[in-house]
């Protein structure tokens, strides 16, 4: 036996449920937390969250992201660079590649009339595009020369053949601003039932603390002026889901619920639709774009449930079975059926 193994046989006998009943509320709180956020095996949670953070060094403060790109840039010019290990003289080593010339078979050979021949020799690029179009040579040219040399029957484009090689110029389209939502200033709102706060949306906010998030859904509970609730593109797993589940079986006024692009597995999407039988006031419903597809039996849970809410008018997941997809399309158009007849009463 190995001193390795040896030093493991110590931790046989010890009795891990004495250790739990010793430790304080305190404590198995914050021990849950870490296990939700420490957990190296599940493949479902960022690299960043499988690992806690070792580091010791205290924060030398905010991210100046201006200061750091000049330092770095002034570090690049102080730093000398290495000399080449073979000096560089320009001198050309080898011959250059001359490609062969192919000798074009007899029988590949076109040979056309002389009229001909001294029609193509003078024609312009407008009218060879105009010529290409007509015998289907769509290839040479780009869409709109080839729609206007068929529709028209004079030549009406002059970029000619040789613009194809020129790119399709695009007006630049900038990236979306990042959310500016303050989280901590929100689950303050929640928290104290600010009837001005109707929406939460977290979309894209991709360094939510999971507590946080625990907490936030943890008020929502009481919240009775909150319409919408957005996790899009949080990072939020099968621990948020659970929540999530809980807050919807209070919650009485909440309408939208959007968890869309997520890691939430079966397990918390079916959470999440149990939960949403004890709900009358959801109206929209998104769980689409998941890490992973969540199975036959999620989908025929969702049919399930859309047949049995017809408060849900909306809901947004893309079926990949054609049973559960059919019976989705038939409840949501019973459902906004009644809805319609509910306003005009």
């Amino acid at each position: 036996m190995s001193s390795y193994q040896k030093e493991l046989e110590k931790y046989r006998d010890i009795d891990e449920d004495e250790i739990l009943r010793t430790l304080s509320p305190e404590e198995l709180e914050q021990l849950d937390c870490e296990l939700q956020e420490m957990d190296p095996e599940n493949m479902l949670l960022p690299a960043g969250l499988r690992q806690r953070d070792q580091t010791k060094k205290s924060p030398t403060g905010p991210l100046d992201r201006e200061a750091l790109l000049q330092y770095l840039e002034q570090q690049a010019l102080e730093v000398k660079e290495r000399d080449d290990l073979v000096p560089f003289t320009g001198e050309k080593k080898g011959k250059p590649y001359i490609q062969p010339k192919r000798e074009i078979p007899a029988e590949e050979q076109i040979t056309l009339e002389p009229e001909l021949e001294e029609a193509l020799a003078h024609a312009t690029d407008a009218e060879m595009c105009d010529i290409a179009a007509i015998l289907d040579m769509y290839t040479l040219m780009s869409n709109k020369q080839y729609y206007d040399a068929l529709c028209s029957g004079e030549i009406c484009n002059t970029e000619g053949i040789s613009s194809v090689v020129q790119p399709d110029k695009y007006k630049p389209v900038p990236d979306e601003p990042p959310n500016p939502t303050n989280i901590e200033e929100i689950l303050k709102r929640v928290r104290s039932n600010d009837k001005e706060l109707e929406e939460v949306n977290l979309n894209n906010i991709q360094d939510i603390p999971i507590p946080m998030l625990s907490e936030l859904c943890e008020a929502m509970k009481a919240n009775t002026y909150v319409r919408s609730f957005s996790l899009v593109a949080t990072r939020s797993g099968d621990p948020i889901a659970n929540a999530v589940a809980d807050m919807l079986r209070e919650n009485r006024s909440l309408q939208s619920l959007n968890i869309e692009s997520n890691f939430i597995s079966s397990t918390g999407l079916m959470a999440v639709l149990k939960a949403v039988r004890e709900n009358a006031t959801l109206t929209e419903l998104r769980v689409d774009n998941q890490r992973q597809w969540p199975g036959d039996a999620v989908e025929m849970e969702m049919a399930t449930v859309l047949e049995q809410c017809p408060s849900i008018v909306r809901f947004g997941y893309h079926f990949t079975q054609q049973g559960p997809r059919a019976r989705a399309a038939q409840a949501m158009t019973r459902n906004n059926e009644l809805r319609r007849r509910q306003k005009k009463r």
